[in-house]
């Protein structure tokens, strides 16, 4: 009897803790908390994240404790924030991944690579912040973001939408921004809408109306038509002379743009035909052309007065002549920040790569011919060397040695998953750091160099790799031909932390980009500031170092390149190298010539094969807060 009574008693104690709270009673198989942890468990199964499965197992979150659970927020047992920032998730995020989430406050997964549709917010009426900026979302703006009278913060740039913009006017709506995306159609003219800046649309090249400079067509054509249905009710005559009119205007419209268009065709047939009169004959038309016939294509001319200069005589480059290099076969290679580039191919010589410049400072010959020495004058076994030069006032040519084996960006990249591909392991990837760095500390040592930052444009696509595999660094010395607001816009060391927040580049700007061309070797993943249009980028310096962290530090490193056996430590070495030369504060970074004699010490292989990426082995001096090693950056 005495053990019933005891029975009782602790039974009608719990019931009163739960009239008291409620929150105390749900566990993580039933109630909300239950139905919360089964969304975020089914979201994560959707996504490419060992960090996650490790991470989000056992209890999520009990009352105002700190929730247990990477990137989670609660509030009496309840999810209220979700924050997966910058840790290079993959994956589709069904549209209905939010709908048991209904106290959600707080949705970021910014800087990822997610795919798919938008997530629909019907039932999340609580959301103030999102933010899925800088990932691969496409198809259309959902419109029950409209029903979010809280909404305070919608950042969705840097994806791939498209289709029109949703009327929000929500009166806290006023952090917005949707640029680079593939919005079209005008842009609403709510209040809301109309209070954000350009820069909030920009990258959409079919949006129209205010606040962007381009009018819309269909606006126009509403207009007329108003117009016309203003002059019926009683004036027919009127209306009927109206649209006489505008017959009469459009057909003399159609008849001055095909006179122009014949007259354009004349000239341009004719000067095709006096260029192809001095041109060698060319096989296989349809992939191959000659210089002279793409400068015609795009009405460029070589001007007047000009000559092929040889600064370079040592590749058996003097075999040919500036006639020569015009009618050789050309095959286009790409389209850079500052010009197109073209492999020629000659009947007598070797091939080489013609780089037709653009957006350059207003330099007359004397002053582009003193650059252009100082350039040349620069001889490095791991610098691309400048063969020759062409100048006059319409076009500036560069000449290169060509790179058989192309450029590092593809060797990491390129053919992922496919039968082709040749796994790049991590001795060669060491070779490719050495011969970078080697490069970079004779540019920095040159005392013959005045420019504040030697190279400016360090990526790898600028990291050629010729026929015997060896490392050559290109477009360097360009930061005294190109004009400062281009560069500013297009060169990789002004993404850095000290131009973003002080308008500053140093010599510390290369070492910076060199350390996230580390980074992107070590492991497999494109850097932000240097990603191409249409490419998904990472903030390198701030996930690496946040795996550091947090104790996954292995996870960072490319598989391709980790399966090799008695690498862990060199592996290591170098990254702790390159999150040195990604510190926030330039005079915390080391020299070039440090640098370069750290990564010459790091061996190949042949280390311990018990080597391996535990935490307690890495230099924790390096890991002193995100903010010292990453930087904000737009691409």
């Amino acid at each position: 009897m005495p053990s019933s009574n005891f029975t009782n008693l602790f039974i009608l104690t719990a019931a009163l803790l739960i009239l008291h709270n409620p929150a105390a009673a749900v566990d993580d198989g039933s109630g909300f908390l239950g139905y919360e942890r089964d969304a975020l468990l089914h979201l994560k199964s959707g996504l490419n994240s060992p960090f996650l499965d490790r991470n989000w197992t056992g209890i999520m979150c009990y009352m105002d404790n700190t929730p247990y659970w990477y990137g989670i927020q609660c509030h009496k047992g309840r999810v209220t924030g979700l924050i997966l920032d910058s840790i290079g998730l993959t994956g589709d995020v069904k549209v209905d991944a939010l709908s048991n989430l209904t106290e959600l406050q707080t949705l970021s997964f910014k800087n990822n690579s997610f795919t798919g549709r938008m997530m629909e917010f019907t039932l999340n009426q609580k959301l103030r912040n999102i933010d899925l900026s800088r990932n691969g979302f496409y198809g259309e703006i959902p419109p029950s973001l409209l029903n979010l009278d809280s909404l305070e913060s919608l950042q969705i740039q840097d994806n791939r939408l498209t289709g029109l913009i949703p009327g929000f006017n929500q009166s806290g709506l006023t952090r917005f921004n949707v640029s680079n995306n593939r919005l079209s159609g005008e842009i609403p003219q709510t209040k809301t809408l109309q209070a954000v800046g350009l820069s909030s649309y920009q990258g959409n090249a079919n949006l129209c109306g205010p606040p962007t400079p381009t009018l819309c067509r269909v606006k126009w054509q509403s207009v007329s038509e108003a117009s016309s249905d203003q002059s019926s009710g009683g004036q027919s005559h009127g209306h009927g002379l109206f649209v006489a009119v505008l017959v009469v205007v459009d057909v003399l419209l159609v008849v001055i743009i095909l006179l122009l268009l014949f007259t354009y065709y004349k000239k341009y047939n004719k000067l095709r035909k006096e260029m192809k009169a001095k041109a060698i004959p060319v096989k296989d038309e349809e992939r191959n052309s000659t210089i002279m016939e793409r400068a015609t294509e795009r009405r460029i001319s070589v001007g007047e007065g000009g000559d092929l200069v040889f600064v370079e005589s040592d590749h058996g480059t003097t075999t040919f002549d500036l006639d020569g290099l015009f009618r050789a076969s050309a095959e286009g290679l790409g389209k850079g920040n500052f010009g197109n580039c073209y492999k020629a191919m000659m009947e007598v010589g070797p091939a080489v790569v013609v780089k037709r410049l653009r957006d350059l400072k207003p330099l007359n010959k004397d002053e582009f011919t003193r650059q252009i020495t100082a350039i040349a004058d620069q001889k490095h076994p791991n610098l691309l060397p400048l063969l020759a030069y062409f100048y006059s006032k319409e076009e500036k040519l560069f000449v290169y040695k060509f790179a058989a084996n192309g450029n590092l960006f593809n060797r990491i990249h390129g053919g992922r998953g496919t039968r082709e591909r040749i796994p790049f392991r991590w001795s060669s990837r060491l070779a490719a750091a050495r011969g970078v760095a080697r490069a970079l500390n004779y540019l920095h040592g040159n005392t013959r160099s005045h420019t504040a930052v030697p190279h400016g444009n360090l990526k790898s696509t600028n990291v050629l790799i010729d026929e015997s595999d060896e490392i050559l660094v290109a477009d360097y010395g360009l930061t005294s031909l190109i004009a400062l607001r281009i560069a500013a816009q297009r060169m990789v060391a002004y993404k850095c932390p000290e131009y973003l927040s002080q308008k500053s580049v140093s010599k510390k700007s290369d070492v910076w980009s060199y350390g996230c061309l580390v980074l992107e070797l070590l492991t497999g993943r494109v850097p932000a500031h240097s990603a191409a249009e249409g490419v998904v980028g990472v903030d390198l310096c701030g996930w690496v170092h946040r795996a550091v962290r947090e104790e996954w530090t292995g996870e960072v490193f490319d598989e391709e390149m980790a399966v090799q056996r008695g690498a862990n430590r060199g592996m290591l070495k170098l990254m702790q190298i390159a999150l040195k030369c990604c510190d926030r504060s330039p005079e915390k970074r080391p020299e070039m010539g440090e640098v370069a004699a750290e990564v010459e010490e790091i061996k190949a292989g042949g280390e311990s094969e018990e080597d391996d990426f535990s935490y307690s082995s890495y230099d924790r001096s390096v890991t002193v807060t995100d903010d010292s090693l990453s930087a904000t950056t737009s691409v």
